[in-house]
């Protein structure tokens, strides 16, 4: 059946996210990894628009580089609106306008985070009152990171990914994030991960990826320097061998005062963790100077919502 329409126009924000621990297991038959992750929500947000259409179509625009994001049904966003009106019986469309503002291909779950909004736009726009686990029961149909994308806040996740915990992080963690106008694929990152564990140069995979719980202590203390002790990406020996001209990077960032750097999700983001709002605004200027595109961000922050009209 169709929906009674609730309003005209929906505006839902939704975060990108920073994994600030993550171990990934070998590879599995069907040749996805086990992971453990520690997510965080960062204030670096994807904005999207629903409005009533006959068909499913999207518009993308953003401050960052776009021209590689599908308008058809390889976007993500797109497929979480039909999957919403094939769960409710609704037989309009959607017009879905998204404003991006995380980097693309960039390991911080832009992808993920629009598909989270149009799931929650959607199901405001038609009514559809799914609810936090219908919804969330969608958006692991999605992809790994959506989940958390509804989520946000910070959690544990475990299994592909998508299997969250929600994690008790106290007050506030600042983060410098570099961003790179090329991205790297997920998938390749993953395969040169496996080539390089099959040499001897980095260790092999674990048995059952854990997080560790050093990472747990310091989020619950609210403690950016015990924080720092624990920050690891299994993905970045891989992503370095890809892109080496990042190690410079964060080799200038930890000379500069950054606690702890490593490259976020897949890459090539890189993300610097700050002892708080100052030195992180010290960090972003000194690393623009040497002409490093940086942004500071903070985290957590809430997963995606509707916002005020």
């Amino acid at each position: 059946m169709t929906e009674v329409l609730v309003a005209d126009r929906v505006h839902v924000r939704a975060p990108g996210k920073l994994n600030v621990f993550f171990e990934v297991g070998g590879a599995q038959a069907d040749g996805y990894h086990d992971v453990a992750s520690a997510y965080q929500a960062v204030s670096l947000y994807e904005d999207v628009w629903a409005e009533p259409a006959r068909d499913f179509t999207v518009s993308i625009s953003g401050t960052v580089d776009v021209t590689g994001v599908p308008a058809d049904d390889r976007n993500l966003a797109l497929r979480a609106a039909r999957l919403v009106a094939k769960e409710i019986g609704h037989d309009g469309g959607v017009h879905l306008d998204i404003v991006k503002h995380v980097p693309v291909a960039g390991g911080m779950g832009g992808g993920s985070a629009d598909a989270a909004a149009a799931l929650v736009a959607c199901d405001a726009l038609w009514g559809a009152e799914l609810g936090t686990h219908g919804l969330h029961r969608l958006a692991a149909r999605l992809g790994a990171d959506v989940p958390f994308a509804l989520m946000g806040g910070t959690a544990i996740g475990t299994g592909r990914g998508d299997q969250l915990s929600p994690a008790l992080a106290k007050g506030r963690f600042d983060w410098v994030i570099v961003t790179s106008e090329e991205g790297l694929s997920t998938p390749e990152v993953y395969r040169r991960l496996d080539e390089l564990r099959a040499g001897p140069d980095i260790a092999p995979a674990p048995r059952v990826p854990a997080v560790d719980p050093g990472v747990l202590h310091a989020l619950r203390a609210g403690d950016a320097v015990a924080l720092a002790a624990y920050v690891r990406n299994d993905l970045q020996a891989a992503a370095l061998s890809t892109r080496p001209e990042l190690r410079d990077v964060l080799e200038t960032a930890e000379r500069s005062g950054a606690l702890a750097g490593l490259v976020s999700g897949s890459g090539p983001t890189l993300a610097f963790l700050a002892g708080g709002a100052e030195e992180a605004l010290e960090l972003q200027v000194t690393l623009a100077a040497a002409r490093h595109p940086a942004l500071h961000v903070h985290g957590p922050v809430p997963g995606a919502r509707v916002m005020p009209v």
